[in-house]
């Protein structure tokens, strides 16, 4: 196993520029599943790693509930600072678990809360709109989803504007991009390394959204000028919902990308183009990481079925 099973812990260095180059280069669909694909890929093969680590560390500590034969010179010599590494797993993988639950309870709090407050509004459509003057909207996901739109938004935008806004907030719903967020940003907690490509898919679904929003409206133009115009009416406004349509995040990016012509999904750069050099190198970084993750697995297992009798 060796200094290998570390490589899974710095290899999502390797995505950082495709992180970067996707946005502008790729379709946001493809550029959310891509980076959503690589960021679970390289966290499961982090926690693999980290919980080979917490194995073979914790076994070398007095007192501890493993049998004995786990404490076999070969099992030391599996990891290198066999010592020093499993007392930082210990910390490490509480750490992640800690971090990991915090985020799901959260993602499922706000959640909850946001289903609850529609509880009384009535269920004839998948649009509700609230008597409220803050502008805000914001999609709920579920069985069915349900879109929130406060009238004081509704009054700030145009009929167009309106259209693209409501088409918007079912994209999210439609394409699940719930989903994709939470993957992401458990993964992030799973690995530090990760955190640009959260926020990337992040970007990168609003993005699908206002692509989609422009595709029903028939005009990229009004669709910006929806974004820019629900920007600036929640500015001060803090969303109450699950996920706002101009959510917090580079709005002048988006209304830039909505007003220059669409990159088309089926397209992908040339393999000697930058994006294209980019995505190869995550491609086999995350290759990388999952052998290593694979070897040190196997390698792991062979040492402990020797050392343990059965």
């Amino acid at each position: 196993m060796g200094v290998f099973v570390f490589l899974p812990l710095i290899l999502p260095l390797t995505a950082l520029p495709i992180a970067r180059l996707a946005e502008h280069h790729l379709h946001p669909r493809n550029a959310v599943r891509l980076l959503t694909w690589i960021s679970v890929s390289m966290a499961v093969c982090s926690s693999l790693c980290l919980g080979l680590l917490f194995v073979v560390g914790t076994a070398q500590i007095p007192g501890n509930p493993l049998p004995d034969n786990w404490s076999d010179p070969e099992v030391r010599a599996a990891v290198p600072f066999h010592e020093e590494v499993g007392t930082a797993a210990v910390i490490v993988l509480v750490t992640v678990l800690t971090m990991c639950s915090v985020t799901l309870r959260r993602h499922l709090r706000i959640r909850a809360r946001a289903q609850h407050a529609l509880e009384f509004v009535p269920r004839d459509s998948d649009l509700a709109v609230l008597p409220d003057s803050n502008p805000y909207a914001y999609a709920v996901p579920g069985a069915p989803g349900r879109i929130v739109v406060s009238t004081g938004m509704i009054d700030s935008l145009g009929t167009e504007e309106r259209r693209a806004l409501i088409a918007h907030e079912r994209s999210h719903l439609a394409n699940r991009h719930h989903r994709y967020l939470l993957a992401t940003q458990l993964a992030s907690c799973v690995n530090p390394f990760l955190r640009p490509l959260e926020k990337a898919v992040a970007y990168g679904t609003e993005r699908w959204a206002d692509e989609e929003a422009a595709h029903t409206v028939g005009s990229r133009r009004v669709t910006a000028r929806a974004v820019a115009k629900a920007a600036l009416v929640t500015r001060h406004v803090p969303a109450p919902g699950f996920a706002a349509f101009a959510a917090p995040g580079p709005v002048p990016r988006r209304v830039a990308a909505l007003l220059n012509p669409e990159v088309l999904p089926e397209t992908w750069p040339p393999a000697h183009s930058p994006v294209g050099l980019a995505a190869m190198v995550a491609a086999a970084g995350t290759a990388a990481s999952a052998l290593s993750a694979l070897n040190a697995a196997v390698a792991l297992l062979l040492v402990l079925k020797a050392a343990t009798p059965l």
